[in-house]
C-alpha cells in the first residue's frame, strides 16, 4: 500500500470510522476491506494470518487463516491483579498462545478471529483497559521506567506519563461507537482533532520516560524521550528532553536507518504537556507524507536540522530550553528478584522469556511452562491480600510484581517456585537480558524467526560463552525477524536482524546503557556462520576485557568493531552533559 493511499485513507475515514462496521459484519471472509485494515490499527488491532499454513491453504483454494492481534494501551504497563485476571480470562477465551508482554509495556493477544473481535474488545474495556491508539500513526503506548513505586519521584513520573498518554489520545468517538455500541450523533465524523488534524501523523510516534541510572525504556530509541532529573534528596526537578530516536530501517536502503535521540534541553515538570504537544504537532506539519519509509520524526530532524527543530518546538511551546542537566545511565536491562521501596513495600522482578505468558510447550519446542497458571494464582493471592499490589510490565518483556506487603513475601516465593516463575534465579545474564519480537507465524513483515528461535539460539550462544569461561558475562542479545526493530535490535551488544528464513544480519557493538548503536558485522548469514563469527570474539573478550567492561564496549575499544561516524553522531545525545554521561 503506497504512502499516498494511506494518507487518503486517513483523510477520508470520517475520523477513523471508514467502513469498519460493514467489514466486521461481512460473513463471507475472515478479513477486513483493504482500507479498514489500515484504520483498525488506530483502534489497537492488526489483521494477520497464520503464515505457517498460508501455502497449504492457498493450494487448497482457501483464503489465508485470518485472525487479529489486539494490543492494549497501558501507560507504563500497569494493571491491577483484578485486571490481570480479566485479561487472562479474555486470552483463554478468545486468543491463542496466551498473553504476550511487548517492548512497550503493553499486552498483545494473538489469534482473535473476526467474529469474536468485538466481544474481545468489549471484554478488554470491561476490565477498564482500552486499546485506542495502541497502533497507527498516532502517539502509542507511553513507556515508563518499570517500577514507579521505588520512590515518590518514580510515582510522580508514572502519573505524568499516564496524564500525557490521555492528553495525546485521538479526539474521535469512532472507537466507542464501533466497539462499545455508543450511539453515533449527527456530528460524528466531523470532530476536531486539534493535535492530529485530519490525516493524523505521518507515521507512528513513541514516547518514553526514563529515570537514571536505569535506562530500561531505551529512552534514546523513542521519538520523544523524557529523562528524569532528581535532586540530591531524590525529588523530581524536571526532565532532559531528547528527540528523534527510532529503530526502524529497510534492508538495502541507505535512506533509512536507526537513530538515537538528541538531547535538546531541560524542562520543568509543568512543561511536559506543552513540549510533547509541540513536538507532535511539529512532526504532524513537517513530517514526510510522500515517502512513508522516511516519515518518522528522526528523518524530519535530519532533513531539516536539529537546531531548526529545537527552535520550532520552542516557538510552539512558548519556551526557551535551558541547557540539559547532568545524568548518567548504568544499564538498560531489568532488575530481577526482590527490592524494597521507600515505603517499605516489596517488588519482585520476574523473567518472562520473550514476554510470552503461556502454559505448555510453545510451538511444540522446549520444556513445558506453567507461567499463565502461575501468574493467575499470584493474581488471586494479591487480589485477596495484596492491599494495592500491582502487576507492571517492563519495556524488556518482563514483569514486576509491585507493592507487595512484606508479610506475603514467603507465599509469593512459594508460588513462583511451584509454577517455575523463579527462573531468573538460575538463568544466565545472557538469558535474562535477551529480547525477541514475535515474527513468525503471525507478523506479516517477518523475514526470519525470532521468538520461536530465541531459546535455541540462546542455548548455542551460551555454550560458546561457557567454553571460554565467561558464561556469566552480562551480554545483551536481541533478535528481530525483520529490520523494523520492534525488539530494539540496534541497541543490542549482539543482535540478529532477519533477512530470510534462517538468515540474519549480525549486528555488534552497542553498549549496555542504550547510548550507542551497534553496526553491521556480517551480512545475511546463517546460524553456523553466526556462531563462527562470535567464537573468536568471545575468546578475545575472555582474555583481554577490562574490569567491568561490557562486551560491546570491548569490541569498540579493541577495534574488532568500528562504529561508523554517522552512527556515532546519532548514537550520542548532542550536549556536553550527555557526552559526559556516556563516557
Amino acid at each position: 500500500m503506497s504512502a499516498h493511499s494511506v494518507e487518503d485513507i486517513k483523510a477520508e475515514s470520517a475520523r477513523l470510522r471508514g467502513s469498519l462496521l460493514d467489514s466486521l459484519a461481512d460473513p463471507v471472509t475472515g478479513a477486513l476491506r483493504e482500507a479498514d485494515q489500515t484504520l483498525i490499527k488506530y483502534h489497537g488491532s492488526y489483521q494477520q494470518d497464520d503464515r505457517d499454513v498460508r501455502e497449504q491453504r492457498r493450494q487448497a483454494m482457501l483464503e489465508p487463516a485470518y485472525a487479529f492481534m489486539i494490543r492494549t494501551r497501558t501507560p507504563g504497563g500497569v494493571v491491577t491483579p483484578a485486571q490481570w485476571l480479566q485479561l487472562d480470562a479474555i486470552a483463554s477465551t478468545y486468543a491463542e498462545r496466551g498473553l504476550r508482554i511487548t517492548t512497550r509495556q503493553a499486552f498483545q493477544l494473538h489469534g482473535v478471529i473476526k467474529t469474536e473481535l468485538k466481544a474481545t474488545m468489549q471484554a478488554i474495556n470491561a476490565a477498564l483497559i482500552d486499546t485506542l491508539a495502541a497502533c497507527g500513526d498516532v502517539n502509542r503506548n507511553v513507556a515508563v521506567a518499570a517500577n514507579p513505586h521505588l520512590s515518590p519521584a518514580h510515582a510522580a513520573v508514572q502519573a505524568q506519563a499516564a496524564a500525557l498518554s490521555e492528553h495525546l489520545l485521538p479526539n474521535t468517538r469512532a472507537y466507542y461507537e464501533i466497539w462499545l455500541d455508543e450511539e453515533r450523533v449527527a456530528s460524528s465524523g466531523g470532530e476536531e482533532e486539534p493535535i492530529y488534524g485530519d490525516r493524523y501523523l505521518p507515521r507512528k510516534f513513541k514516547i518514553g520516560f526514563a529515570i537514571p541510572p536505569v535506562n530500561d525504556v531505551d529512552v534514546f530509541a523513542q521519538d520523544l524521550g523524557f529523562i528524569a532529573i532528581l535532586d540530591e534528596a531524590g525529588a523530581l526537578l524536571g526532565y532532559d528532553v531528547s528527540v528523534g530516536g527510532g529503530m526502524g530501517a529497510s534492508h538495502g536502503d541507505p535512506e533509512t536507518y536507526p537513530r538515537l535521540g538528541s538531547v535538546i534541553g531541560f524542562i520543568g515538570p509543568d512543561q511536559v504537556t506543552a513540549v510533547a504537544e509541540a513536538v507532535v504537532t511539529a512532526q504532524r506539519d513537517h513530517g514526510n507524507r510522500e515517502v512513508r519509509k522516511r516519515a518518522r520524526l528522526k528523518y524530519t530532524i535530519d532533513d531539516r536540522g536539529l537546531d531548526w527543530f529545537k527552535s520550532e518546538v520552542e516557538r510552539r511551546a512558548g519556551i526557551t530550553f535551558p541547557p540539559a542537566r547532568p545524568f548518567a545511565f548504568s544499564h538498560n536491562g531489568d532488575r530481577f528478584g526482590w527490592s524494597e521501596g521507600e515505603d517499605g513495600r516489596l517488588h519482585l522482578g520476574l523473567r518472562i522469556p520473550a514476554g510470552r505468558i503461556y502454559d505448555g510447550r510453545l510451538d511444540g519446542r522446549g520444556d513445558a511452562v506453567r507461567h499463565l497458571s502461575g501468574l493467575r494464582a499470584l493474581a488471586r493471592q494479591l487480589q485477596d491480600e495484596g492491599d494495592g499490589a500491582e502487576f507492571r510490565m517492563t519495556p524488556n518483556q518482563n514483569l514486576v510484581l509491585a507493592r507487595i506487603p512484606p508479610a506475603l513475601r514467603a507465599r509469593v516465593d512459594a508460588l513462583c517456585a511451584e509454577f517455575g516463575l523463579d527462573g531468573w534465579r538460575h538463568a544466565s545474564p545472557l538469558r535474562r537480558n535477551a529480547l525477541a519480537c514475535v515474527a513468525f507465524p503471525t507478523c506479516g513483515l517477518a523475514m526470519a524467526e525470532a521468538e520461536r528461535y530465541l531459546p535455541e539460539l540462546l542455548d548455542k550462544v551460551q555454550a560458546l560463552l561457557e567454553r571460554h569461561g565467561i558464561g556469566d558475562a552480562p551480554i545483551h542479545l536481541r533478535i528481530s525477524g525483520c529490520p523494523n526493530g520492534c525488539s530494539r535490535p540496534y541497541l543490542g551488544e549482539i543482535a540478529l536482524v532477519g533477512r530470510a528464513p534462517g538468515r540474519y544480519n549480525l549486528m555488534l557493538g552497542a553498549d549496555h546503557r542504550g547510548q550507542r548503536l551497534n553496526t553491521l558485522y556480517r551480512d545475511n548469514i546463517d546460524e553456523p556462520a553466526i556462531l563462527e563469527a562470535l567464537d573468536p570474539l568471545f575468546a578475545a573478550y575472555a582474555r583481554e576485557r577490562g574490569e567491568g567492561e561490557g562486551f560491546g564496549d570491548f569490541l569498540v575499544r579493541s577495534g574488532a568493531v568500528a562504529i561508523p561516524e554517522r552512527d556515532v553522531r546519532r548514537a550520542i545525545p548532542v550536549t556536553s552533559t550527555s557526552l559526559e554521561a556516556s563516557a
